[in-house]
């Protein structure tokens, strides 16, 4: 598939839409909507140049599609701060918790092929996972009482398992996830501030079985609270599929969809298309990760199915578009249209308070935040190094936004980006 690029001067967490109302004005809109001139996106173009001009950040690129059309791409910088090489969409970058909604759907392929159902206790498959128990006071201690609820597939896809994460839990489970290496997203070779080392991470089945022997911070379907329950969901994959995990992504998703470009382990053929990481210190940017020397380069402990994807603007364009054809891309049937939009639907268990969440007055379907109301048809994640990618199955609209920076909440990238991009499409409506 051929692209559009909107040439911009080479100068060198999980924010999501605002779509109120949006799904019913482009019914009422003559067709097609997607007919656009060159430049569409002029919010979104000004805004990546502004941020690279301001060298707040290396890069940054957009690759945004309409209907059946190749994605329009917008970039600006190079793949390191002092390089002479411009990014484009098939630059490779770190999209960390973007890898979310890939097992997501990988999980939703199995539930649809009847290998699994989204209400089945994880504990048919990991026996591990049987006798869980809940902690009483999760800021202090580790005492912990029976669980009532067994965790199910439908808890790992929608972070209501009540498993933690060292991003986000605190106190002694904190301190206890650390020792067992129940961390296994890679940042860099190098020791950073604020980013506390945890001990390698065991082989899958063994990281699993740790996991199993820790409390849980909350009864399982009762609370939504970001975790390892896509990193989870990978080993549930392998064990139903009888696949090693990266091997089914690979064979159910990444090879019909010519995703060539998605990569656990980037091989150092690649390293010419590979971005440098930067971490934010003081206004700063500083290289916590060079292509060159990249611990992406490093065979992982496993595929880590919450965020260890590294990929370009075309390969996950390609993902986008099947999701917002319902499965289908080129001819090629990834899942059944009925599961694909099960996938991106509200499966949050009954009862479950999101507010003052990540996800707050918003929906979580497999492994993405789903829109809900006047939002419905919204469905995606972001990463930790800034980037953030949505589709809109209502608009036929895809959005693919890549930079690298982190923490990612330090600049508004991530969080304005389907900002930027819904005010073009609002202007290209003449709304």
């Amino acid at each position: 598939m051929q692209y559009r690029k909107i040439e911009t001067a080479n100068l060198g967490r999980r924010g999501f839409l605002g779509l109120a109302g949006l799904g019913a004005a482009a019914a009422a809109m003559p067709a097609p909507l997607w007919a656009m001139a060159q430049d569409s996106y002029p919010t979104v173009r000004a805004k990546i140049t502004e941020f690279v001009a301001q060298k707040k950040v290396a890069n940054a690129l957009a690759a945004i599609g309409r209907g059946s059309a190749a994605p329009e791409v917008i970039a600006a910088g190079t793949l390191a701060l002092g390089d002479s090489n411009a990014v484009d969409i098939d630059t490779i970058y770190r999209v960390y918790s973007m890898t979310k909604p890939v097992t997501g759907m990988a999980a939703m392929i199995l539930i649809g092929e009847g290998k699994m159902k989204l209400d089945q206790p994880i504990s048919d498959f990991l026996p591990e996972f049987k006798d869980m128990t809940v902690l009483t006071d999760p800021a202090n201690s580790l005492e912990a009482v029976p669980a009532k609820n067994a965790i199910t597939v439908r808890h790992l896809l929608t972070h209501t398992a009540g498993l933690g994460y060292t991003i986000i839990t605190k106190g002694p489970l904190l301190q206890a996830y650390l020792e067992n290496g129940l961390a296994p997203g890679a940042v860099s070779k190098l020791e950073l501030p604020g980013f506390p080392k945890p001990a390698p991470t065991p082989d899958f089945k063994t990281f699993s079985e740790r996991l199993a022997k820790l409390p849980l911070i909350a009864e399982p379907g009762t609370k939504w609270s970001y975790s390892l329950g896509l990193d989870l969901m990978g080993r549930v994959i392998e064990v139903v599929s009888g696949m090693e995990f990266g091997a089914f992504l690979k064979a159910r998703i990444f090879d019909p969809l010519k995703m060539n470009s998605s990569y656990f382990q980037v091989p150092k053929s690649e390293i010419p298309r590979l971005t440098t990481n930067y971490g934010l210190l003081f206004g700063s940017l500083i290289p916590i990760d060079p292509a060159a020397d990249s611990v992406y380069l490093d065979a992982p402990a496993f595929p880590s199915g919450g965020g260890g994807m590294a990929s370009t603007a075309r390969d996950y364009d390609r993902f986008l578009h099947m999701l917002m054809n319902f499965g289908e891309l080129d001819g090629e049937r990834i899942m059944a249209l009925e599961t694909a939009k099960l996938g991106m639907s509200n499966l949050l268990p009954a009862g479950v308070d999101v507010s003052g969440t990540w996800i707050d007055q918003a929906g979580h379907g497999a492994g993405g935040r789903v829109g809900l109301g006047q939002q419905a048809g919204s469905f995606g994640w972001g990463g930790a190094a800034g980037t953030n990618a949505f589709v809109h199955t209502g608009l036929k609209l895809r959005a693919t936004g890549m930079t690298q920076y982190m923490p990612a909440d330090v600049l508004p990238f991530q969080r304005q980006f389907p900002e930027w991009v819904i005010a073009d499409v609002l202007a290209q409506m003449g709304l």
